[in-house]
């Protein structure tokens, strides 16, 4: 059940992002633009860093309220990656394990929404084993080097700076790659960005990144050296509580959006939706998008409760990521030829719910995680 606290920022939120229309952010993204306004508008309003603390200008909240922001903007068919990307993951790291310094120099910037961070860890080369990363850092004295490739780095072009994960050594005991986390501020002139097309209709690009000897302070390294990957742990479990927040709103802009034109659409002196052929799909998508948005609220407790909430995260973004897709599958199939149509508003939505069933974590890798960690099964990779 939620708090008074938590449906104010959901009704709030949701009268800013009706001045945002679905077809205005679809016609942006197409174009290559930004969504700046609606982002400006978010942030004003105090809702970017709703999770950040007090002291840096941010709500003082947590990932609760953080994904009631991300589901609103996606139910009202404007989804943000950069919401997942900035404030909660970077924002949250820096809060937890930045020095004072940092936390005075990013924060208040990531709270308003006026600075915004891009998160940097995957390779070509590593997929999801973090400790396959080439990306090395080097000290040149009390500077550090960065060399290397990252791919699919979400809103680069429109980032300030960015978290980059990179390789510091082996650790002894095991041979795996010590990682550290370091901040990069943006532009570089040995750091260079090249466009990875994707099919999926959204503002912020992918783009692969290559450091050519890019130079980082002393003060940019994050947290302590060789400690990155416990580092990073921290921010994983909001990025996957984000991303299933996001596809619990694409689902219900899907169902609000496939609900109505079955009550609408006439055929033979009655409504459609008096076919239980076309009724029951919709409603059974309806369960599963309503289940998961309880997973979803459960991890977002846990994890602001400092509970272990990799398995409830895990299961929020796996139950999630599949009940918006299926639910855009069937409000598109219950359009009929409509749902293929521009005008209705639907299958530009199918490649950002889809793309949310592989990243941040593939569902075949929260599979692993729960066979392993839950129900106590080997370890199969």
């Amino acid at each position: 059940m939620e708090s008074a606290e938590q449906q104010e920022v959901r009704a709030v939120v949701r009268s800013i992002v009706e001045d945002f229309s679905h077809d205005w952010y679809v016609k942006r993204a197409r174009a290559g633009l930004k969504v700046t306004e609606l982002w400006e508008a978010i942030g004003e309003s105090g809702f970017v860093g709703v999770n950040l603390p007090e002291e840096y200008g941010g709500g003082g909240m947590g990932i609760q309220e953080l994904s009631v922001v991300a589901e609103e903007l996606a139910a009202a068919g404007s989804p943000l990656l950069m919401l997942i990307v900035s404030p909660a993951i970077c924002g949250t790291v820096i809060a937890r394990f930045g020095t004072d310094e940092q936390k005075d120099r990013w924060l208040p910037g990531l709270a308003t929404g006026r600075t915004r961070m891009a998160f940097a860890i995957t390779e070509p080369d590593a997929g999801s084993n973090s400790h396959n990363i080439a990306t090395t850092a080097r000290r040149d004295g009390d500077d550090w080097i960065l060399t290397g490739t990252k791919y699919y780095c979400s809103g680069a072009d429109e980032a300030d700076a960015m978290l980059v994960v990179a390789r510091t050594g082996v650790d002894e005991k095991n041979g795996r790659a010590s990682l550290s986390l370091f901040i990069v501020e943006t532009p570089d002139a040995n750091l260079q960005m090249t466009v990875i097309p994707v099919e999926v209709t959204a503002p912020e690009k992918q783009f692969t990144l290559f450091f050519d000897n890019v130079r980082v302070p002393a003060e940019g390294l994050l947290g302590n050296v060789d400690d990155g990957l416990r580092q990073i742990f921290f921010g994983l479990n909001p990025e996957r509580i984000m991303s299933a927040a996001t596809s619990n709103g694409i689902g219900r802009y899907a169902l609000d959006r496939g609900a109505r034109y079955a009550r609408e659409r006439q055929v033979w002196g009655a409504p459609i939706a008096t076919h239980q052929g076309l009724a029951h799909p919709l409603a059974e998508a309806y369960v599963h998008v309503e289940l998961a948005r309880l997973m979803t609220s459960k991890a977002a407790w846990m994890y602001d409760s400092e509970l272990d909430a990799g398995e409830a995260s895990n299961m929020a973004k796996f139950a999630a990521a599949d009940a918006s897709v299926e639910a855009l599958e069937r409000a598109i199939q219950i359009h009929g030829g409509n749902g293929m149509s521009t005008e209705y508003g639907l299958a530009d939505a199918w490649g950002f719910a889809r793309v949310l069933k592989i990243a941040p974590v593939s569902r075949e890798m929260v599979l692993n995680y729960i066979s392993q960690h839950s129900l106590g099964l080997p370890r199969s990779y």
